[in-house]
């Protein structure tokens, strides 16, 4: 019994071994979930139902290079906050808009820790074919849609007398000016401009005089992640080898995207 007893932990010590340096150690693999809204051209399904787009890619290559892989999880952008702090999500990867503050007066920055503005972007007002608009004072008393929590609703409660209904996604808002449901969205001009005029949205088009001052996108982390840096340090790699540019040019964003850091180092 005790040769038995002893055959048996030299067994089981030599597989406790063997996972270490084993396939057992696959539960030790790094994983990074990115939370995403989906938004062309940065993160959508192509035709086979597979996710791309610029921020797709980018992040796949980011933390590619980093060591991890990545789990993409659609949220709901106006639980972002939530969603990052509870741990649902490690960061915020999705045409986040940096530079401004949100309905409670805060600033977002002090929110989240945000990495290196890396594309420019504005909010524009959209509106279907036989609507007329040039002016704000076109859209007083009109019915508006936009992405609950996103730049593009704080730009429309701007326009006095119009109304902004919240929805869960900018392609919703873009549905319910298509549809009828409302005389107009807003949305990033990025969004805008991949879809307006386009198939199933041939009959939006973009008020060209009516745009936000710049923004930019910045991808967003837990307050004090030791990511923020990593990705910085990576996305000054990608943008000096010419990475960050090819998929801009692979994704119509080449005019808007940053690949010069050099001012935003503290």
């Amino acid at each position: 019994m005790k040769r038995f007893l002893a055959l048996l932990t030299v067994a089981l010590l030599t597989l406790g071994a063997f996972c270490v340096f084993s396939s057992c150690g696959k539960n030790d693999e790094k994983v990074v979930t990115v939370g995403y809204t989906v938004y062309k051209p940065m993160n959508y399904p192509d035709e086979n139902g597979k996710l791309i787009g610029f921020d797709t890619e980018l992040a796949e290559k980011v933390f590619g290079n980093l060591g991890y892989k990545v789990v993409f999880k659609e949220i709901n952008w106006n639980n972002r906050y939530t969603d990052l702090s509870s741990g649902n999500v490690d960061c915020l990867w999705n045409g986040f808009t940096a530079n401004t503050s949100d309905e409670d007066g805060v600033a977002r920055s002090e929110k989240v820790d945000f990495s290196y503005n890396y594309m420019e972007n504005r909010q524009v007002v959209v509106i279907k074919e036989g609507t007329t608009v040039s002016s704000a004072a076109d859209l007083s008393g009109k019915r508006g849609s936009a992405e609950s929590g996103s730049a593009g609703e704080t730009y429309g409660k701007g326009f006095e007398g119009a109304t902004i209904k919240g929805v869960g996604k900018q392609t919703d808002a873009l549905l319910e000016v298509n549809t009828g449901a409302v005389d107009f969205a807003v949305v990033d001009a990025q969004l805008a401009a991949s879809v307006c005029g386009k198939g199933d949205y041939a009959q939006l088009s973009v008020v060209e005089t009516l745009t936000s001052q710049v923004e930019y996108y910045a991808i967003g982390f837990k307050k004090g992640s030791d990511l923020t840096a990593k990705v910085n340090e990576q996305l000054e790699k990608l943008a000096k080898d010419g990475t960050v540019m090819q998929l801009a040019e692979k994704y119509g964003v080449s005019t808007s995207v940053l690949t010069d850091f050099s001012d935003q180092k503290k």
